[in-house]
């Protein structure tokens, strides 16, 4: 449209043609006063700047007036805060007119620019997505990138498996101390505290929630979150379901400031953030089982080599040895020494032997493949207790059938064996005990827990720095499962993990 001339452009003689279609414009036209008040607006006007006509007049314009040259098509920006209180980006070009008033022409670009602003983000995301190497420092990144957006005043990334299953917070921006956030939102869901995230996973669909925080606060179902929730100023709510593969992996929560409730541009913003963020925790999940199949590929082929060569080699040796020690047993040839050295060369072969298939096993447990993990887990125990005299019960049902991926099973199995080399060497327990159930409200997913009735203690327990132990947690967090460790009311150690039913499968 061309831009307002010198003429007023609704005063007392404007042609009607003119009125007309000042009326039907889709931008906002005004005359302001000399004093820069709005003097006269369009219809377009009064629905963009949010006022009706009557509150309008003789309000003091955001244009800046008396500034311009005659007939100006510098185009400048400024802000308005409209009748519902929300604070808007208008674009205006201004002209003075001869009797010392101003015609301007204007619009709202607010949106324009938010959608910039998403497309930048949602660039930035894909490239964090692709460049970074720790899932957790991708996923704060696309927390960040939609907070740093004009409308959102916090952000919360978290996966869960089941709605009823606990979940992992593993990206957040926009809070202030968040220490102990997952701890705390359980404590709410333990009270029967209204989670609106959880219809987000169920129905996987997007879930909007207007003046949310007022009603959190008023709640005393939400005390143990109350000090968190408060701190970033916020009051409608969305929850986005993280859904790659039609599998739903968690939620994105995003909390709207003040006045600022969420429309279909920046649903579809958060829409485009949430596939991101599936994405990164599906990559993640998909390199960590390359990575770990490739390690159990590389130890079953050393297994395997070990086997064949070193072991047949040592094994023979042995049978050398004893064979020379029983012919001079026979002909009672040679000295003591000599008979001395066959037998420690007897003795030397089997440890060796001993210790080498201990290793062969341990880069490889043939049984796992042979006989399932619970009679794995069985054999292990077997010799677990002929080694130490430790007692390793191992129990489960009849009727448990876990039908778990090799890969699966070979962590279990580690994690089972990591716990009981601890309380043999650390806890100085007589007895321990290993359980396999299900778990989840399907009973598809798989735990397995690790008691002892020692001291309470393992490697580093007082420090936190428990290789061991952390090495089980990552086993456990591969498959994105959990794993908790600690001493027992009654005495002694207990290690328990638990995998979700997908994982499991």
């Amino acid at each position: 449209m061309r831009p307002p001339g010198r003429a007023p452009l609704a005063g007392a003689t404007a042609e009607p043609v003119v009125r007309a279609l000042v009326d039907v414009s889709a931008d906002g036209l005004a005359v302001l006063d000399e004093d820069g008040r709005f003097a006269e607006v369009n219809a377009a006007g009064h629905r963009i700047l949010g006022l009706g006509e009557r509150a309008l007049r003789g309000h003091p314009s955001p244009f800046e007036a008396g500034r311009a040259q005659p007939s100006s098509d510098v185009r400048r920006q400024t802000e308005w805060q409209g009748g519902d209180g929300r604070w808007q980006r208008l674009e205006y070009r201004i002209s003075e007119l001869l009797d010392g008033r101003a015609a301007v022409w204007f619009t709202d670009i607010t949106e324009t620019l938010r959608e910039q602003e998403r497309l930048s983000a949602i660039t930035r995301a894909a490239a964090s997505v692709a460049d970074s190497g720790s899932l957790s420092a991708t996923l704060d990144a696309v927390a960040r990138e939609v907070w740093r957006t004009a409308n959102i005043a916090a952000v919360q990334i978290m996966t869960i498996e089941h709605p009823r299953d606990e979940l992992r917070v593993v990206g957040m921006a926009g809070f202030g101390d968040t220490a102990g956030f997952t701890e705390r939102l359980s404590e709410c869901r333990r009270l029967g505290a209204d989670v609106r995230f959880i219809e987000a996973l169920e129905q996987r669909q997007a879930v909007v929630v207007l003046h949310r925080k007022r009603v959190i606060m008023n709640d005393p179902r939400w005390l143990p979150l109350k000090q968190i929730m408060s701190e970033p100023d916020w009051d409608g709510f969305v929850s986005m379901p993280l859904v790659v593969r039609g599998s739903v992996l968690g939620v994105l929560n995003a909390y709207y400031v003040p006045g600022d409730d969420p429309g279909p541009s920046s649903l579809a913003f958060l829409s485009a953030m949430a596939d991101h963020a599936a994405v990164a925790i599906e990559t993640a999940s998909l390199l960590a089982q390359t990575r770990s199949r490739a390690q159990m590929e590389e130890r079953r082929k050393l297994a395997r080599d070990l086997h064949d060569s070193v072991v047949q080699q040592l094994f023979s040796m042995g049978m050398q040895a004893r064979a020379l020690r029983s012919r001079l047993d026979r002909t009672r040839e040679g000295g003591a020494d000599v008979r001395e050295g066959a037998e420690e060369m007897v003795g030397l072969a089997r440890n060796a032997l001993a210790d080498l298939r201990g290793l062969v096993f341990e880069l490889h447990p043939l049984d796992l493949a042979d006989r399932g993990l619970v009679d794995a887990v069985r054999s292990y125990a077997a010799g677990i207790e002929a080694r130490s005299g430790l007692v390793v019960e191992v129990h489960a049902d009849d009727g448990l059938e876990l039908d778990l991926g090799v890969d699966v099973e070979e962590d279990l199995y580690r994690i089972v064996q990591e716990a009981l080399h601890n309380v043999v060497k650390h806890a100085r327990a007589g007895r321990a005990d290993i359980e396999f159930g299900r778990s989840g409200r399907d009973g598809g997913g798989v735990t397995v827990r690790i008691t002892d009735d020692g001291t309470g203690a393992t490697a580093d327990s007082g420090s936190g720095t428990n290789l061991g132990l952390v090495s089980m947690r990552e086993r456990a967090e591969r498959w994105r499962g959990g794993l908790v460790a600690g001493g027992q009311p009654g005495g002694g150690w207990a290690v328990e993990v638990a995998l979700p039913a997908t994982s499991a499968r």
